[in-house]
């Protein structure tokens, strides 16, 4: 029997570790190690067979629908299987676009899976990850979804570690300023900022070492986040003068600022002074254990 409609959640994530490289490949892209693990904020996604491709976003974007992540990820899906991606696509938005939360490319990663479903294909078919790492570096990631070390240019698995499901985040960003990720690189290149050591943390997810982990949480993209907008720092250090915090860092190229709390309290709390005190977006989340969660209408 067709499926009518398939449900789709599809999380955000958080940068443990981000080591961008000075190095570049073939394609000029930056050497990166990532090591990332989802969250429960979420984008929720409803697909269902249609006559043509539609994407549609809520709230609506202010871009062609042809540019976004999601339209392209089913166009490439239908080039890759040969079939024909005739689907209407609708997408709430709850994750903040320029925010380095993933946005982009969880929802990317929600249609390929769903088209998967939709054709009967198996999910770990090679040209699967071929299609999400054409689509953008973190695709691939947000296929699986627990903490996981990325390389080449953060687009290539290496390596999955156990979840660590439940640990509560604070999350706080400028309320409307962002950072696009190609403008924090090209900031990097103008400012380069080694790497942090990456072995500690594999070491310590790989040990399940949670206060080990949390101690070695780095990214030297931050400070080039920090000098395009510098509203960025001044949430940075806000969030480690907060009481219960264990770790504080920036997700990815920013704005987003995340807090690792004691406590779902603390991190509640924190989100709520961002909000009320200091007039930043802000939410608390919880780390989650898988990627996007397709459910059948």
């Amino acid at each position: 029997m067709p499926v009518p409609f398939l449900l789709i959640t599809a999380p955000a994530k958080v940068n443990l570790y981000l080591g961008v490289h000075t190095q570049k490949g073939e394609r000029g892209y930056h050497q990166v190690d990532s090591v990332m693990t989802t969250i429960d904020l979420a984008d929720t996604l409803a697909i269902t067979p249609h006559e043509e491709l539609v994407v549609r976003t809520v709230p609506e974007a202010d871009f062609p629908m042809e540019e976004n992540t999601a339209y392209r990820a089913a166009v490439a899906m239908g080039k890759a299987f040969g079939r024909e991606p005739n689907f209407a696509i609708l997408i709430d938005k709850h994750i903040p676009v320029r925010s380095g939360l993933g946005g982009p490319s969880t929802d990317a990663a929600a249609v390929i899976m769903a088209l998967a479903r939709f054709w009967e294909i198996n999910p770990t078919d090679p040209k699967i990850d071929a299609v999400a790492r054409s689509i953008g570096a973190d695709v691939p990631f947000f296929l699986y979804g627990p903490p996981a070390h990325l390389v080449g240019f953060g687009d290539e698995m290496h390596e999955l570690f156990r979840p660590l499901t439940g640990t509560p985040v604070a999350l706080v960003k400028p309320l409307t300023s962002g950072v696009s990720a190609c403008d924090a690189y090209a900031q990097f290149d103008r400012e380069p900022v080694p790497v942090a050591p990456l072995e500690p943390m594999l070491d310590a997810l790989r040990a399940h070492d949670e206060n080990a982990i949390f101690a070695h949480v780095a990214n030297n993209l931050a400070p080039a986040a920090c000098a395009l907008e510098p509203e960025i720092a001044r949430i940075a250090a806000w969030m480690r003068e907060q009481p219960e915090v264990r770790a504080v860092e920036v997700t990815g190229s920013g704005a987003c600022v995340f807090a690792v709390c004691n406590t779902q309290m603390a991190a509640d709390a924190i989100v709520l002074d961002a909000i009320n005190e200091h007039g930043w977006w802000g939410q608390s989340a919880k780390m989650e254990k898988t990627g996007p969660f397709v459910a059948v209408g």
